[in-house]
């Protein structure tokens, strides 16, 4: 069977110029949750990355790009704590298109190197060799070194995922212990 060409981005021209390894994985462009892609591509979830756009209550300060593992969620008051800010703020949706040019889904720091934004990933993410990361378009991860994704990026590696005391250091998003899972988080809400 033909191997279909992949279609490069602005995240694998980057990675190309400055000759870092990366592995290109492809998975249904309607899947938009980080624990999905895991599902469909046969990943641990803690390794998938997300990409949020978060504001800054400062009146013009850059907005940032936050990576954080997919079954994560952001934690406003830790972060802004973290990058020594008053308050931060998820972008809406439709900001978070208009301010990156992509999809929510397909919105990732290395499509954005040129963009006026601060890159920061969450602490956790030095836990692992590498993670899946968006590759500047929906259907489109691409798998690089976590110390390869900070240097291109510049990400400032910051604590942005409040961690539960009684959490396995391998998998900082499962307690060791079982708890219900909260009926607002995040990988629930796609479900109803």
């Amino acid at each position: 069977m033909a191997r279909q060409k992949l279609e490069k981005t602005n995240a694998i021209r980057l990675l190309e110029a400055k000759r870092v390894p990366y592995e290109a994985l492809t998975y249904d462009a309607e899947i938009h949750s980080a624990v999905s892609v895991a599902e469909a591509l046969g990943v641990p979830p803690e390794q998938v990355y997300k990409t949020l756009v978060v504001l800054r209550a400062e009146q013009g300060a850059r907005p940032l790009l936050v990576m954080i593992a997919g079954p994560d969620e952001l934690d406003p008051r830790l972060l802004a704590r973290s990058i020594g800010t008053k308050a931060i703020r998820m972008a809406p949706h439709r900001d978070a298109e208009r301010l990156t040019g992509l999809l929510v889904g397909g919105i990732g720091a290395l499509a954005l190197g040129n963009r006026p934004f601060e890159p920061c990933i969450e602490r956790a993410a030095l836990d692992h060799t590498w993670v899946l990361v968006n590759g500047g378009r929906r259907g489109l991860n691409l798998r690089v070194a976590v110390q390869d994704l900070i240097a291109l990026t510049g990400a400032r590696v910051v604590d942005a995922v409040r961690r539960d005391p009684v959490t396995s250091s391998a998998y900082h998003g499962a307690p060791i212990s079982p708890r219900p899972p909260d009926p607002l988080s995040g990988a629930e809400r796609g479900r109803r």
